[in-house]
């Protein structure tokens, strides 16, 4: 089953399993996964789901859509532009089975 592992600030990291097809954003909620706050429900229009993907699984993820852009340029913590994504964009499948993201320290 694909994995999230989410590392946070304080050094604690958080691993989760979840179905192909369930985005970072969603995981992060249904896991309590401390720091996402996901207040759009996945639509790209909030950016409260802002995370950094780590290096080796940024090649893996589609190309930044129109949308998830403008939110980044919203984000609560500074965007990165290499690592920055919208964890409700990024979602398991058979091109990624596994995905380490850092959560930022503040989402609003």
């Amino acid at each position: 089953m694909p994995t999230v592992i989410f590392h946070h600030a304080n050094g604690e990291t958080d691993v989760v399993e979840s179905p192909e097809g369930t985005s970072v954003m969603k995981v992060a909620l249904q896991n309590d996964v401390a720091g996402i706050v996901g207040e759009c429900g996945g639509q790209a229009m909030c950016a409260t789901c802002h995370v950094y993907v780590r290096d080796g699984y940024r090649d893996r993820l589609p190309e930044i859509s129109e949308d998830e852009e403008e939110m980044l340029e919203c984000t609560a913590a500074p965007r990165d532009e290499a690592r920055s994504r919208l964890g409700c964009q990024v979602v398991l499948g058979p091109d990624l089975e596994e995905v380490e993201v850092d959560v930022p320290g503040s989402q609003v």
